[in-house]
């Protein structure tokens, strides 16, 4: 995807500005139209250029969300969905103006139901407010992307993260949703029954949309018990083949890691640096077993014999809640770490995900690539899944790196479609990847295309993203 390529959206200024004071008059200070905040509610981590919008509202219920949506309907005023900002695809841009509406006022934890392992919670709650919420009830929220992300959010992104390949993703762990649809009626997408043949899944086309059909204000989720022992540790690989191949092997063993993480030789160095770790700067498997403690030290055992028939050098395990803490920690701070690898550089966060008989050929051969054009790109990976992400280190600058970068992204996304996989995992289209959508899925774009304009026919929620409406 080209930034040249983004999609334009035509600012509506009438309807903007009496939008505009409608809500001041409404929220009082509760709108801002700062810029320093607007901007704030545009930025992106990614090298995508800031797209503020015009006002930002903070609701603190669903009416009140209701009410903001049916203001820009009236008007033909885009409204932005808005949980923390740490979205990796312009998910929060403004290409068009209108409203951001940030729900982190909207963070209440409503129910929690121990006996049945749901809670409900608004979106604004983090998922580390809500394992602390937790905490005394022998629960917990397995999702876990990195990033400090708003409940919302990760609903909104069908957010992933660490431990997906034991617990799954967000599409797994949502029971039901409420939205405020684009006409300013209110839904709710099911109950909170396990399952359910009742209809369309209402609840599963809206993970994952991205703030394109509703405004999420209400979320019940599935929880699950905080295990009785954890073990974790690091195994250190000559190759990234290597690497790989012991967790094909692992996983088709049926072994139940709660997470096994790969990270490149070039992102060990750079985590070294920043978070102080003494493994090899070699590639690395970060892994973890949730259980019994007999059973994490089995587990842990014969992951150990595995790696040891793949190459792989002495698996250093604990159980030590601190020391497994600093492991995770460091992993989580990968983004950070590698910002060192080239002081000053802006990064380009990019993922795919491939069947995992073919993560070790789609790793090779992206390792190839990043040599070949001679970029500083280091590599981690969700590799349980077949996930993994790469983090193009660029001068923003400099056309002639931007229009690399973008080819080697191109490049990547392509073989992950080759190879039956897709252009993201976890990290959705947004504004990034709208150029590799029809290439994954063809004319299920334009069956996507038709939701969108039934549901919201005047464009209204975070248009520019996904896929153009044309």
């Amino acid at each position: 995807m080209a930034l040249s390529d983004l999609q334009t959206v035509e600012r509506n200024e009438t309807g903007i500005a009496a939008v505009l004071g409608i809500l001041k008059q409404r929220f009082g200070e509760r709108f801002q139209t700062g810029q320093s905040l607007r901007e704030q509610h545009a930025h992106t981590t990614t090298y995508i250029p800031v797209q503020a919008p015009d006002g930002v509202a903070f609701p603190e219920t669903t009416e009140e969300v209701q009410e903001i949506v049916r203001a820009c309907a009236e008007h033909r005023v885009p409204v932005i969905a808005f949980g923390v900002g740490s979205s990796l695809e312009g998910h929060v841009n403004a290409p068009g103006g209108g409203i951001s509406v940030d729900t982190s006022r909207m963070n209440r934890v409503k129910e929690v139901n121990a006996q049945d392992l749901d809670c409900t919670v608004e979106p604004g709650v983090t998922r580390v407010e809500l394992n602390e919420y937790l905490r005394d009830t022998g629960l917990f929220f397995p999702i876990d992307p990195g990033a400090n992300a708003s409940l919302g959010g990760m609903a909104a992104t069908r957010a992933s993260g660490t431990n997906a390949v034991r617990y799954g993703t967000m599409r797994d762990n949502v029971l039901s949703l409420t939205a405020v649809m684009a006409d300013g009626s209110v839904v709710t997408t099911g109950r909170r029954a396990k399952k359910s043949s009742a209809g369309y899944d209402l609840t599963r086309l809206l993970v994952g949309s991205e703030g394109t059909l509703g405004i999420i204000t209400s979320i019940t989720l599935k929880l699950a018990g905080i295990p009785q022992a954890v073990s974790g540790g690091v195994c250190p690989f000559p190759t990234v083949e290597q690497a790989c191949e012991a967790v094909i092997a692992t996983i088709q063993m049926g072994i139940p890691v709660a997470r096994i993480e790969l990270v490149n030789a070039l992102q060990m160095r750079a985590m070294k640096t920043y978070s102080h770790l003494d493994y090899p700067e070699s590639p690395c498997l970060f892994v973890e077993f949730h259980g019994s403690e007999a059973g994490v030290a089995e587990q842990a055992e014969t992951f150990g014999e595995i790696t040891a028939e793949y190459g792989g050098g002495a698996f250093q395990w604990t159980t030590v809640a601190e020391e497994r803490a600093k492991l995770w920690k460091a992993r989580h701070d990968a983004y950070w770490s590698s910002l060192t690898l080239r002081p000053g550089a802006r990064g380009l966060s990019t993922d795919v995900c491939v069947p995992i008989s073919r993560l070790a050929e789609c790793i090779a051969e992206t390792e190839a690539d990043i040599a070949e054009m001679g970029l500083i790109a280091p590599i981690v990976g969700h590799v349980g899944d077949g996930n993994f992400h790469v983090l193009v280190l660029m001068d923003v600058e400099d056309p002639a790196e931007i229009a690399l970068s973008e080819k080697f992204v191109a490049r990547l996304n392509s073989r992950a479609v080759r190879m039956d996989g897709t252009c993201t995992g976890e990290h959705g289209i947004g504004q990034g990847k709208m150029g590799f959508l029809d290439q994954e899925l063809g004319h299920g774009v334009d069956v996507m295309r038709a939701i969108k304009k039934a549901l919201d026919p005047q464009n209204i929620l975070n248009p520019g993203k996904i896929f153009p409406l044309s």
